[in-house]
Parts: C-alpha cells; structure tokens; sequence
C-alpha cells in the first residue's frame, strides 16, 4: 500500500490530541468517517463511532484508540518557564531540545524544551539519566504574564513538535503512531465493508484515554454502551526487525510483515482462530505472538465488559514506540484492514464464540 488516502492518515497523525484532550484528531476521524458510514457520534468519553449495519447481528466492535503520549503544564515560573510532566510513559532521554506544541486556549503555542547545557554539567551527573524534573519548556516569553498572554495556564497539554515525514518504500515516521494506526485502520475496514455490506453490523470505535487507561480508559464506557457479540482491538506491538531486539522475550515481528495476531491473555481462542483462518484463507501476511499476562491494550478492557466479550487483537509492527519516530510500514495497515474486513464478512446470524 502506498497510502491511497495519505491526506487521511497524516492528518490523523498530525493532529495533537495526549491521552485527555484527544478532541482535535476524533474530529478529524469523525470527518472522514461521515463520507461513508450509515452514522457516526460521540460520547461523554470522547469516543467516536461510525458504523455500518449498526442493527445487524452479530454486531462487531472495532476499536483503535485515537490518543497519544504527551506532556502537561504543571507550573509556570516568574521568569515564564514552564514544567510539565508526561502523560502517558516517556523515556524523558527522547524529550530533551525537542520543539513541543502548546495546545493553549487560544491555540497552539510553540515552544522547546530546554536543559542546562552538558558544558554546565558536572563531570559526575553526565551518566545520570535525565528525568523530566530537569527539564523545562521556553516559549521564549518573559514573564509568567506573558505567558498568560500567549493563552498558556496550568494544566494545558502539549505534544511534540514533529509531524508526520514519509520515508523509503511504504514506511512512515510520526510521533503519533500509538496508536492513531489503529483508529485509522479500523476505519479503513469500516471503509471496505460500507463497499459491500456484510451480514454482520460494524461499529468502528476511536477510543480515548488507552495510554493512562488504568482502569479501561474510554474503550470500558464504548464496550458497555455497544453491547458488541465480538471485538477487534487494533493496536501496536514491538518490531524486532532493528538492532538488538530480544526475539526470545517478546516474539518476533517485522515491518512488512503483516499485523500480529495475539494468541493468549484476553484475546479469545476462537477469536483468534478465526482471525488465523481468514487470514491464511485470503492470504494475508501476518504472525503470531504470545500475550501470557496482559496485552496492554483497550482488549483488557473490552473482554471483561458486561457479561464478557469474546476479543481479538491485532498490533501492527512499530519501530522505535513512545519517541518523536515510530515507523511503521503502511503495507501493514492495509493488510490488516483486508483482514478485519474479511473476518467480519465470514461471520453470520448462527456464529457464536461459546467454548464447548
């Protein structure tokens, strides 16, 4: 795939929108989602929905949560210096000298992060990992006032300043891939499906709140309201495929390679075997990996809501997660569109995911 919708996906990608405050990209995904859905809305979570066949049975949940990681305004100083601290979890190596976005209530605010300079460090704290209490953002104002001038206050988020870059072959850098990917694909499958209706409803889900989802984050609230006979959750999993990966620790997945299909945890076993089916039948690239805990997506979330949802995952191969350049391969959201569309087209009104 080469992006037949690049417009979409980078728009998506570069909308600012941390865990919290995601109301700039759900937009974005509501817009494109009207030019073919039956319906689309929100809710008091932020969640957004689109569907076909919303009425039919067995009604399919699709789920990718449209949040990213980011940072919040904690305090701003006399002299006009901001601190802030993570929403979500950062490896605060990444954030220093980064350009950010101040999403302030006038609009976005640039600004850089700032550090004491390495020639002002003591020789003996060069080696010490560096935590976001040593950091600082300048918006290159004066004054606390100023700052209030500008539209800033406390409890403002902020993202990184990257946008989206294309790279060799099907490959796309941005800071937003975890996991804007997966609100993308499922509307993509959503897509395929409006084509040629399935007897099988779809309802497509941008969750909220995944990245600080402790308790479930939006994808709880949307798998309770919907009442779904099955689920896809969409998310990314770890690339092995660069330098000094642990295969042996967390499985193996490369870009290009197809979505991963996670077997274990609270992915259901016929769920999964369904998934592995349609995608050996249509011939979908893909691999499998192994969740013996928690899958660490919005599927913790759904399987238990109500009296249980029988939940798939798929992960897309991403390099480099929670930095200013996750890469993934767009092939690989193609792939796992086609299969999301191709498993809801094998079920019907008798298919159920009881264990006998």
């Amino acid at each position: 795939m080469t992006m037949d919708r690049p417009s979409f996906l980078e728009r998506l990608l570069d909308a600012p929108g941390p865990s919290g405050f995601e109301t700039l990209p759900a937009r974005v995904w509501r817009e494109e989602a009207e030019g073919f859905a039956e319906r689309t809305w929100t809710d008091v979570s932020g969640n957004s929905y689109a569907t076909v066949g919303e009425d039919r049975r067995p009604r399919v949940m699709l789920a990718g949560h449209v949040d990213e990681i980011g940072l919040q305004v904690m305090y701003i100083d006399d002299e006009g210096f901001l601190f802030v601290e993570p929403i979500g979890g950062w490896d605060p190596q990444v954030l220093v000298a980064q350009r950010v976005r101040v999403l302030g209530r006038n609009g976005e605010v640039p600004g850089v992060i700032g550090k004491k300079p390495i020639h002002l460090i003591r020789a003996e704290e060069r080696k010490k990992v560096t935590e976001p209490r040593d950091l600082w953002v300048d918006l290159g104002a004066a004054s606390r006032e100023e700052v209030a001038e500008m539209g800033v206050g406390i409890g403002d988020p902020l993202v990184l300043g990257a946008r989206s870059v294309r790279l060799a072959g099907d490959r796309i850098a941005s800071r937003a891939i975890d996991n804007r990917v997966g609100a993308y694909v499922v509307l993509e499958a959503l897509r395929l499906l409006a084509d040629d209706p399935p007897e099988a409803g779809a309802v497509a889900v941008a969750t909220t709140q995944e990245e600080i989802g402790y308790s479930g984050g939006g994808a709880r609230s949307a798998a309770y309201t919907l009442e779904p006979e099955v689920a896809l959750v969409v998310d990314v999993t770890f690339s092995t495929d660069v330098p000094d990966a642990s295969k042996k620790e967390i499985g193996e997945a490369k870009l290009g390679g197809g979505p991963a299909l996670t077997r274990g945890s609270a992915a259901h076993p016929l769920v999964f075997e369904r998934l592995l089916r349609v995608a050996e039948v249509e011939r979908i690239e893909h691999v499998v990996r192994a969740a013996p805990r928690a899958t660490h997506t919005d599927a913790d979330a759904i399987f238990l809501a109500r009296t249980g949802v029988p939940t798939g995952l798929l992960s897309i191969p991403n390099r480099y997660m929670h930095s200013p350049n996750e890469i993934v391969s767009t092939g690989d959201l193609d792939r796992a569109a086609r299969l999301i569309a191709a498993f809801i087209r094998s079920l019907d009104a008798e298919t159920d995911f009881i264990q006998r």
